[in-house]
């Protein structure tokens, strides 16, 4: 794709998106982590400043819309750890496997995640990157690295990641204490090479990105996109309980966050706009399980919530030809056998790999064909 600026324009929780219903911001959270504390914070500042229907994005971050008092937004999110780097804020863009260390998965990359965070801020040349650039960090399980970041550490064993670009094995092999120089040193690279390419899959040739690295293994392996969220009571490997929770089209209300909040433990928002509460005793995850499940969030994963999905739509976005979201809950009424998400217009924000995309036009919905 031949862009036509150099940048994006991709929100941020400085840089304010005006929306039709008003201010948007969008806050990134590294690996998709959240404490209890940040998360009740963000209901309080949705229910005081704006809508109190907060968006999960598709990269594991949060979005506020309608906002009325931005500069108060910004001291909140400061006050909450939510903004540790005023200049790199928009490329704090991390996906890690959200259950890492606590359920399945070869290795934990909960720390290359905390670390690559700290590293991305410490390198000025990164806060040029575009606001669309974002790193994967899988550990082993697959689920993240069918997403097809820009770049990526796919872990192997214990001892060794395989290095991805757009999704894709590069055949480089990395010791994990090298993932994240490696993503860096690679992001770095982009920035000086990329034009004005937005993602690595805009560039014609990628080998600069590579300089210095050595393929020892054959190139060229994908994985599967993950499409559906891990939901319900999942047991962690110390015996505690982890509860997955899927949101009817990635909208978490804040009087529900602040429930979750209230259980007072750690959580992760997911690529798949869904929610994760770690290290919960049995008493705690029946009674939290009890009372969200009436609310509304999603715990079993034959619903058809977790079919369906769409992006804003309007009357939120002003290049909508629809109102996706009511036609998107409509459509999870009705069983499919693949994913379907709705889109108000043909940049289709929020697509997942696989599935239907289906355009709203005048005279209803379009299926998106994919590129030849």
């Amino acid at each position: 794709m031949a862009r036509t600026r150099d940048h994006d324009a991709c929100p941020g929780a400085l840089t304010v998106h005006q929306a039709a219903d008003g201010a948007l911001v969008r806050i990134r959270l590294a690996g998709g982590a959240i404490t209890a504390a940040q998360l009740a914070t963000l209901a309080e500042v949705a229910t005081e400043y704006g809508s109190p229907a907060m968006e999960l994005t598709s990269r594991g971050n949060i979005q506020l819309r309608g906002l009325t008092d931005t500069a108060a937004v910004a001291g909140a999110l400061t006050g909450a750890g939510l903004l540790p780097s005023p200049t790199h804020e928009r490329v704090r863009n991390i996906v890690a496997s959200p259950l890492s260390g606590r359920s399945g998965g070869v290795a934990d990359v909960r720390g290359l995640a905390a670390g690559l965070d700290l590293a991305i801020q410490a390198e000025p040349a990164l806060a040029e990157l575009p606001g669309r650039f974002w790193f994967s960090l899988d550990d082993g399980r697959g689920d993240v690295s069918g997403s097809g970041a820009d770049v990526g550490a796919h872990v192997l064993d214990g001892d060794t990641a395989a290095l991805l670009l757009a999704g894709t094995d590069t055949g480089v092999r990395l010791a994990v204490a090298d993932v994240v120089p490696t993503l860096v040193d690679v992001a770095r690279r982009f920035v000086t090479t990329r034009g004005k390419a937005w993602r690595t899959t805009e560039l014609d040739d990628t080998s600069e990105l590579l300089a210095g690295l050595t393929a020892s293994a054959p190139a060229g392996t994908r994985w599967p996109p993950t499409v559906k969220p891990p939901v319900g009571w999942i047991e962690q490997h110390d015996g505690r309980i982890a509860l997955g929770a899927g949101l009817p089209l990635g909208v978490l209300g804040a009087r529900e966050a602040q429930f979750l909040a209230a259980i007072e433990a750690p959580m992760a928002i997911t690529p798949w706009r869904s929610v994760l509460v770690f290290d919960l005793d049995e008493g705690t995850a029946d009674v939290a399980l009890r009372v969200l499940a009436p609310m509304g969030l999603v715990f079993d994963e034959n619903s058809p919530w977790l079919d369906v999905s769409a992006c804003t739509g309007s009357p939120g976005c002003a290049k909508s030809a629809a109102d996706v979201r009511s036609d998107a809950a409509a459509a999870a009424a009705t069983p499919s056998p693949t994913h379907r998400h709705f889109v108000g217009c043909d940049r289709a924000c929020g697509s997942p790999p696989v599935g239907e995309v289906l355009i709203a036009t005048e005279d209803g919905y379009r299926l998106r064909q994919p590129p030849p």
